[in-house]
């Protein structure tokens, strides 16, 4: 196992080592000039647009300005932002933050909600039940997350605190308006979570139930039951543990594309985070934060997809890691 980890390890940094060359080349010859960027309001563009790309190093060749902005941002030197001027890596890790708290809860109600809809529809498929999730669930996918989410906005905000007769609304729209805390923090959440567990746990749901059905065939589960052991642990024990391998790698790499997949659920709440910052650099061509926010990014799908590898491994015995 350990040889297997050190050899991922290196393909991915390898791939990741690409991947940078390729971000980087095709946002410099292809993306917007950041000298004009910074002169555009300039009155004298000519003048000032010849000092920004001395100062960027923008008459450099493409290699040699790879090598100086990676030496550059190994060591955390990632520039200012030419939207704002401010540090770049601050902003990154401000919004990486704030992203992984929405995913990280999204994840951990999407993942419970999975596993017991998809063993329930397992125990009990074509069932009445079973037909319920299965609608529900191709609802969920084909839904549109701005559109739920403003409709969340509208009924659990507005309309159900004219429905309760409170003074303020019982979940948020916006983030944290009045002050902090646990209780403060959790009406912040609530609706974001809400809106992006719902198309998570339509498609994670219909992996588990996949997967415990074809587990739930096996020999060693007919073995079990004849031993006269109870259904429920039947199911959720023997037959859980092993098909839930599966579910743990999309989750992994699912999890990993939503550091920087938030955008539409960040837009609609208002909120902070990777999708916000992405697309604030993308309309107004902001090259400084559009560059590392891919190198993060990628950085993060490459590690997510390390783990759903070793995972898969750890969690299921019977998959030989050669």
């Amino acid at each position: 196992m350990l040889r297997y980890i050190g050899r991922r390890l290196v393909a991915s940094a390898l791939v990741l080592l690409v991947a940078s060359a390729l971000i980087f080349v095709l946002v410099r010859a292809f993306g917007p000039d950041p000298a004009e960027a910074r002169c555009r309001y300039s009155r004298s563009k000519a003048a000032c647009m010849q000092e920004q790309r001395e100062f960027l190093g923008l008459n450099e060749s493409l290699p040699e300005q790879y090598f100086r902005f990676m030496g550059d941002f190994l060591q955390g030197d990632w520039g200012n932002s030419q939207r704002t001027d401010r540090s770049v890596a601050e902003s990154v890790g401000d919004d990486l933050w704030e992203s992984s708290q929405l995913a990280f809860w999204g994840v951990l109600v999407s993942v419970g909600l999975a596993v017991a809809i998809g063993g329930y529809s397992a125990r009990k498929p074509y069932s009445k039940g079973d037909s319920l999730f299965t609608g529900l669930a191709f609802a969920g996918i084909s839904m549109p997350t701005f559109w739920f989410g403003l409709i969340t906005i509208h009924y659990l905000t507005g309309g159900l605190k004219d429905m309760l007769g409170t003074t303020e609304p019982i979940f948020y729209s916006i983030p944290n308006p009045v002050g902090s805390g646990p209780l403060e923090y959790a009406r912040e959440l609530t609706l974001p979570v809400l809106v992006l567990s719902v198309q998570l746990v339509a498609g994670w749901s219909r992996y588990q139930r996949s997967s415990m059905l074809d587990e739930l065939h096996n020999d060693y589960i007919r073995t079990a039951r004849a031993k006269g052991l109870s259904e429920r642990r039947v199911v959720w024990k023997h037959g859980l543990r092993n098909s839930i391998s599966p579910l743990v790698t999309v989750v992994a790499l699912d999890f990993g594309g939503l550091f920087g997949g938030l955008i539409i659920t960040e837009r609609v709440f208002s909120r902070p985070g990777m999708g916000t910052l992405v697309l604030d650099a993308a309309i107004s061509g902001d090259t400084q934060v559009l560059i590392p926010w891919m190198f993060v990014t990628g950085a993060i799908i490459i590690l997510f997809n390390l783990l759903a590898d070793v995972l898969y491994g750890v969690l299921d015995p019977r998959v030989r890691v050669a």
